[in-house]
């Protein structure tokens, strides 16, 4: 067979039924974890002016240089579609006053992204993204609090034991200034030995070249100087106490000096979840304090917190450890009938069903009752209820219990309530759709 005329486009993938019971799950996982941590949830444009992403995330940044879709409006503007979500929710904070609620702001979100990235198992260039930000709070105990809830969320989904929290501190702007300028001088004569992007990341932005994944890279990378010959005792206390919180949150981590993340936004505490089998090269997600970014956007100067998460790659760590989230679409009761009375009965019948919270499905076309159980046995519903003129004229109906094979006749007045009651559920009166 021919592949179809049209195919989904490069980097992009459809998200078929099967593979939506892991979405909502996800999301509900997040949704309930967040809310008990005081969250509350956003949702930014899909695209911003380009500035808000350039100058947040760093010209020197992949994201920027490589990845970012952009493109020109019609009056002229450079927009672009957005590649993570933190810049957005701070330009965000910053629009709204939010300065002005009580502090610290703690925002979630579960958002689409965009990125012009090579695409590869788990990673696409219009993915998903779960991530939170606290912003207003400068204590190290947020920190660790945020990383106990990322950690809460993976043992949640089950795949906290494939992965390894990796944790650093890359301290304060002028901890920064002073490594960098160690780093320059470690590297400068040696730009040979450098790949092409971190030749020029040399002079644009000296700490990336600690987590390049080329090998000859991350050979110079070891015995490049190390961060805390440089670190103020601002940094080491701050990096001492959120390393004493999580031990007393009880979440296990692996200290890291290699670690930096990839934007410059990023200050002291940054971590990653590392995949125990793959390492770096199938990190789930990470994060970092970003105490200066709302003041590079034009704000008074607040410390701030995030994480975020590729939905894309939980999902594929969560089908390798033969995790299967609830299937709540799962057809509960189908509805067979034959002839024109039947039909006209089963329409009521199947409203009643529905609203009472089960999941019906009836036939609608003329075909025989054996076409119509070949159905519902494929829909895998748990009982059928098989309605006739014969039944509509006796006031009863056939109850099928489809797991089972067997089949009984029952008076139709009160099969509602009996199915509800075999479903193990209850009487759901005057039940509202928010109530779900």
């Amino acid at each position: 067979m021919s592949s179809p005329k049209y195919q989904s486009s490069k980097g992009t993938h459809d998200i078929l039924p099967d593979d939506h019971l892991y979405f909502s799950f996800i999301k509900k996982v997040v949704r309930h974890r967040c809310r008990e941590a005081g969250f509350r949830r956003i949702s930014t444009p899909m695209f911003e002016n380009v500035d808000v992403f350039t100058h947040s995330l760093g010209e020197a940044t992949d994201i920027v240089e490589k990845e970012m879709f952009v493109f020109e409006s019609k009056s002229g503007k450079r927009m672009a579609l957005r590649p993570e979500g933190t810049a957005g929710a701070v330009r965000a904070y910053l629009q709204h006053g939010m300065h002005q609620l009580p502090q610290p702001v703690e925002l979630y979100y579960f958002e689409p992204f965009f990125r012009y990235s090579r695409p590869q198992k788990g990673r696409y260039r219009q993915f998903h993204q779960l991530g939170f930000e606290v912003i207003g709070e400068q204590d190290p105990a947020v920190d660790a609090q945020i990383i106990y809830l990322a950690h809460k969320i993976n043992q949640d989904l089950g795949i906290a034991d494939r992965l390894k929290l990796q944790i650093n501190t890359i301290g304060g702007p002028e901890d920064r200034k002073k490594f960098h300028e160690d780093l320059v001088n470690f590297y400068t004569g040696k730009e040979r030995s450098l790949c092409a992007d971190c030749q020029k990341r040399l002079h644009k932005n000296p700490l990336r070249l600690l987590d390049c994944k080329e090998e000859d890279c991350q050979i110079l990378a070891s015995m490049a100087p190390k961060f805390d010959h440089v670190m103020s005792e601002e940094t080491k206390e701050h990096y001492q106490l959120v390393k004493e919180f999580l031990d007393e949150l009880k979440v296990p981590y692996e200290e890291n000096p290699q670690l930096v993340r990839g934007l410059d936004y990023y200050t002291h505490t940054v971590f990653e979840f590392w995949s125990q089998q793959d390492g770096a090269q199938n990190a789930t997600g990470g994060g970092g304090r970003y105490d200066g970014l709302v003041e590079l956007m034009g704000g008074q100067p607040t410390p701030a917190m995030g994480y975020a998460a590729g939905v894309e790659r939980t999902i594929e760590y969560m089908k390798e450890a033969g995790i299967r989230p609830p299937n709540k679409d799962r057809i509960q009761i189908f509805v067979a009938q034959l002839g024109h009375i039947a039909k006209k009965r089963s329409l009521s019948l199947l409203n009643e069903l529905r609203e009472h919270g089960l999941n019906t499905v009836g036939s609608a076309g003329k075909g025989s009752i054996k076409s119509q159980m070949r159905m519902a046995d494929r829909l895998q519903a748990h009982y059928s209820l098989i309605l006739g003129q014969i039944e509509v004229q006796e006031g009863t109906i056939i109850l099928r219990d489809m797991d089972k094979g067997s089949q009984e006749t029952v008076p139709i007045d009160g099969i509602v309530d009996m199915v509800v009651d075999k479903l193990g559920g209850k009487k759901l009166k005057n039940r509202t759709l928010w109530e779900e």
